[in-house]
């Protein structure tokens, strides 16, 4: 009873927003309403001995310096007080993302990865680093105290580890320099963008809109529904854009089972349907033991005593039990119907692929 408690559990597990009403913005994207991705090259600091020992780290903490005015140099004939030596500080990459309605002077969190032989950035700190995007521009400038979510403690014998040391993140680490707006209406149309394309939620999306904005909406393709402005002149856009993102919808989910074979978990929708088809299943048990027999020669014999193995093989196999699955017209009735073998969600993976194989299975199969 435990197993087919537990099969039915990892098979019958339906997404919710696939039967009910949901919200249009809740999948849907406004065209042109889009982040942006920054990038930067920076230095951490304050390290407590965990930084880097490479030449190519102490060179660009030479160059920063140089352009603050401070003048120093990595090697020298002769020991002087200016020369760099430090493993308290390491080379790094800043990476944010910035989204279309970030105003200038607001913050955003940028994560910090050592690209040197650090062995940790806990407790450092990022020096300010110009973030760019795709087209050169600086959009923000990154600072602040790091946070790498873990820690390391060792001694001279053994240490221990938690969570990745070389990556970290400073919250509200970035001030935005540069907007980045993104244009939401082109040639007095508005597009939303389906985040699961399916020709018929298109059509449902523009009917909803159509049946509050008679006549306004059109879906374009299976991905996008054209939207004709003004649809109220006594409106703002992000007045009309919050109000159709409320409207509801049912989204038409496709038939799709998702397995996953690295824990054997199996998730199917529900317009997952079987044609009738028969199943039959069993196990094979397979055992093999090695025994070993010493061979003793007769009193009088002139020989030794060796030892020869003896190899036993034997072959269990479970009876099977062919069934039949009659046509099924939603996902409980596949569970159900499956569960009456008694199997376990590893065994329902490989009986989900040779229904596909079979043609008896009306869905797609997608294993992860």
């Amino acid at each position: 009873m435990r197993r087919l408690i537990f099969a039915v559990a990892a098979t019958c597990f339906v997404a919710a927003s696939a039967s009910a009403q949901v919200r249009i913005k809740d999948i849907t994207d406004v065209s042109g309403a889009r982040s942006n991705q920054l990038i930067g090259f920076g230095l951490v600091v304050g390290l407590d001995g965990t930084g880097s020992r490479s030449t190519f780290t102490q060179q660009v903490a030479v160059d920063m310096m140089q352009r603050l005015g401070v003048t120093t140099q990595i090697f020298s004939p002769s020991p002087a007080e200016s020369i760099l030596r430090s493993t308290n500080m390491s080379a790094v990459m800043v990476t944010a993302e910035i989204g279309p309605w970030v105003r200038k002077g607001g913050k955003i969190d940028v994560t910090v990865s050592s690209m040197d032989d650090a062995r940790s950035l806990q407790g450092g700190q990022l020096i300010l680093t110009p973030l760019k995007g795709a087209d050169g521009e600086v959009y923000a400038v990154a600072q602040g105290q790091m946070s790498i979510g873990g820690f390391s403690a060792s001694g001279q014998a053994a240490g221990i580890q938690k969570n990745q040391l070389n990556t970290g993140r400073v919250p509200n680490g970035a001030m935005i320099e540069k907007e980045a707006p993104g244009e939401l209406t082109k040639n007095g149309k508005l597009t939303l963008t389906l985040r699961d394309a399916d020709f018929n939620t298109a059509r449902l999306i523009a009917k909803a809109i159509n049946v509050r904005f008679p006549g306004s909406a059109e879906a374009c393709d299976p991905g996008g529904v054209n939207i004709c402005l003004p649809l109220d002149s006594k409106k703002t856009l992000s007045d009309l854009i919050g109000e159709i993102g409320l409207l509801e919808v049912k989204p038409d989910a496709p038939a799709r089972i998702i397995i996953n074979e690295r824990t054997g978990t199996v998730v199917a929708g529900e317009n997952v349907t079987l044609s009738p088809v028969a199943v039959a299943h069993g196990n094979l048990y397979l055992r093999v033991s090695e025994t070993a027999v010493a061979s003793q020669p007769n009193p009088l014999a002139a020989g030794s005593t060796v030892v020869t193995p003896r190899t036993q093989v034997g072959a269990v196999e479970e009876r099977a039990r062919l069934v039949v699955l009659p046509k099924a017209t939603s996902v409980a009735d596949v569970a159900r119907v499956l569960n009456a073998l008694g199997v376990t969600p590893r065994d329902l993976i490989s009986i989900f692929q040779l229904l596909k194989e079979a043609g008896a299975l009306h869905a797609e199969l997608k294993v992860i």
